[in-house]
């Protein structure tokens, strides 16, 4: 498992130390993971918003104009 450093003040080590029998490091990677997993929820719906506009946005049937380019390009007999 990798090790990470932290800083902190004198005075939060203090106030800490009179709980010794506390985990501090799993208190840490808990409350890691509970932000870690916000932020991904959050750019999941941003990503959720995000495609509902472009989905909004292309109100037409792209199927006409691959069709219309392909008629372009090689004619409307060969396709």
């Amino acid at each position: 498992m990798p090790v990470i450093s932290v800083r902190i003040d004198d005075n939060l080590k203090k106030r800490m130390d009179k709980f010794s029998y506390v985990n501090w490091s799993k208190v840490l990677r808990q409350e890691l993971q509970k932000v870690l997993d916000s932020l991904e929820k959050r750019n999941m719906a941003k990503a959720v918003l995000i495609n509902e506009k472009v989905r909004k946005k292309a109100d037409f049937d792209s199927t006409d104009i691959i069709r219309k380019w392909r008629d372009e390009r090689y004619g409307e007999d060969r396709c």
